[in-house]
């Protein structure tokens, strides 16, 4: 049995060990990886309800989080009614279980319940197997973004260049 949860404080380190592995996973496929997330940040969103958890036979397979607000990322669109979904991390032992078209089906739901109208993600350019998978959940691809100085946001924006995807609902 699959189930979508908000995350609890007291997974932390367990969502910690999940952005590891997305990590390295990410590394050997794309040569990028994430820095070390700030887990002041991380509590933030979980005490706000913005972090997500699929469950699966009782322990925590994917994880995520949400943000209404995207300014650096999204510049004058972000005055759009919007939901963005940041830092999709799967445990390996749970790969090709779709997690991601679960995710969408979820957000568009989500979305509609706060009267939103897109579903937005944006990820590193340059990794086409995964900018084809999101445009098969849905998506559509809006081209890349050169991100400047990304103040607030985690390292792994600074001077990146992001695919942006967005999915009406």
């Amino acid at each position: 049995m699959t189930m979508i949860a908000n995350t609890f404080l007291q997974d932390i380190d367990e969502v910690f060990d999940l952005y590891k592995m997305a990590s390295d996973f990410k590394k050997t496929v794309s040569g990028i990886q994430w820095p070390e997330f700030d887990r002041n940040m991380i509590e933030t969103e979980i005490t706000e309800n913005r972090h997500w958890k699929i469950i699966t036979d009782e322990q925590i397979a994917c994880v995520w989080s949400i943000t209404f607000d995207d300014l650096p990322v999204w510049g004058t669109q972000n005055t759009d009614p919007a939901i963005y979904i940041h830092r999709i991390a799967t445990n390996p032992n749970f790969r090709g279980q779709k997690f991601v078209e679960q995710i969408v089906e979820w957000a568009k739901q989500f979305a509609k319940e706060n009267n939103k109208l897109y579903v937005r993600m944006d990820t590193t350019a340059g990794n086409q197997r995964l900018t084809d998978y999101y445009v098969k959940c849905g998506f559509s691809y809006l081209g890349e973004k050169k991100i400047g100085d990304a103040d607030g946001l985690p390292a792994h924006y600074h001077q990146a260049t992001m695919g942006l995807f967005q999915l009406e609902v």
